[in-house]
């Protein structure tokens, strides 16, 4: 309440801006937190996408050289286990043995082109491989008779929920499951020849 004495009102003024300024800063800091969940959401995004690009790349590069599907399975991803795997800390490609030697070299050429996209080959920026999710895994696991499970693991920025038990792709590769992602298609592979 301001008084009519002036000098009652000394300091008045300045204390409402000390409260304007502070109430100014938790609004400030409110949206610094904002923008920061905003840049990890944007990050999980891009690389979910990225995930589902890498994913649907090598369902196509299977189902066009069908002849040879087993040899994208050649050393096949144990579904529970995770592993063998291409892509982040994987130490060879597989080797193909069936087909033609045309079909061999096509498989071979995919599975080297997919773990290079899954490291991120395809963007380089001051000599390290930017293009691709943190960690990525790749895994093509042979369910069933002609049936493949490919599945792409990356680790998230923060904890969500783990993956189910059957997609094992990655598993016990970013310290809690609950920051492990993965993605996963199945593919059937038809048998095109006339009866």
């Amino acid at each position: 309440m301001i008084s009519a004495n002036p000098r009652l009102n000394a300091g008045f003024g300045m204390i409402e801006v000390l409260v304007s300024l502070v109430i100014i800063l938790f609004g400030l800091l409110g949206l610094a937190g904002l923008l920061t969940l905003g840049q990890q959401a944007e990050m999980e995004s891009y690389q979910r996408s990225q995930a589902l690009v890498l994913l649907e790349d090598m369902a196509g590069r299977i189902n066009a050289n069908r002849k040879v599907a087993a040899c994208y399975g050649a050393t096949t991803t144990n579904a529970a286990a995770g592993t063998p795997y291409l892509g982040s800390t994987a130490t060879s490609t597989p080797a193909c043995t069936s087909g033609t030697a045309g079909q061999q070299a096509t498989a071979i050429a995919d599975l080297t082109a997919w773990n290079d996209a899954l490291i991120g080959a395809a963007e380089i920026q001051g000599g390290s491989n930017i293009g691709a999710m943190i960690g990525a895994r790749g895994c093509i696991s042979l369910t069933a008779t002609d049936t493949y499970l490919i599945s792409v693991a990356w680790q998230g920025l923060n904890p969500t929920f783990a993956p189910p038990a059957g997609l094992g792709c990655g598993k016990d590769s970013y310290g809690n499951e609950t920051e492990r992602r993965v993605v996963s298609t199945t593919l059937r592979i038809a048998n095109l020849t006339a009866p």
